[in-house]
């Protein structure tokens, strides 16, 4: 899974459109950070450099109630 989310993430940054990623609950966010590792190698190979912004945000479960969830904005430079 991290793998290809790292292949989505590096080919969406050649592509110049913007990498946002959405997480909630702890193996969630750990496979986000795994694949923005991943992804960094990946366009390393291309002189660029990933850069992930991380915060908070608040979502609406299914049950309407209010959860927080990992937001990560991935960039390069």
């Amino acid at each position: 899974p991290a793998q290809s989310l790292a292949s989505a993430i590096s080919h969406a940054l050649y592509d110049n459109r913007r990498v946002t990623l959405r997480a909630i609950g702890a193996g969630s966010v750990n496979q986000a950070m795994k694949g923005c590792a991943i992804a960094r190698g990946y366009v390393a190979q291309r002189g660029l450099d990933l850069v992930v912004r991380p915060g908070f945000t608040e979502v609406e479960g299914k049950l309407g109630d209010e959860l927080s969830a990992m937001i990560f904005v991935v960039r390069v430079e």
